[in-house]
């Protein structure tokens, strides 16, 4: 007797209660006064992550990804291969990778400050 597979949804969710709520729930552990647990924060971001892979992308998801900051983040993330760092303003984007190319460098021993520079050494 043969199955049928039903792990994969072939049309898209258009009811998002569900995910808002996933999303409030990420926004309040983000804000958080009290430390939350390692465990507990990674559980709301794979329920969130396994939301979007179902949800219809349009209005409704680019409201509710204005409103949580967090899951906007989550969702980029999740996107990143199709459109880059799309959600977030262009500024902080670009502040974050220069960032993150002067973090490789250093790490990578490569990168001279600018003090070196100035004084004419490397």
């Amino acid at each position: 007797m043969r199955t049928m597979n039903t792990t994969h949804n072939p049309s898209p969710k258009t009811d998002l209660a569900v995910t808002q709520v996933l999303a409030q729930l990420l926004e309040r552990l983000e804000h958080s006064a009290v430390p939350v647990g390692a465990e507990q924060y990674r559980s709301v971001v794979e329920h969130l992550v396994h939301e979007f892979e179902d949800v219809a992308p349009g209005a409704d998801l680019g409201r509710l990804l204005d409103a949580y900051p967090a899951a906007s983040e989550v969702y980029e993330n999740l996107n990143y291969q199709h459109a880059g760092l799309c959600r977030s303003a262009l500024d902080a984007s670009l502040a974050a990778e220069v960032s993150a190319r002067e973090a490789i460098a250093r790490a990578m021993g490569g990168a001279k400050t600018n003090k070196d520079k100035t004084h004419g050494e490397g």
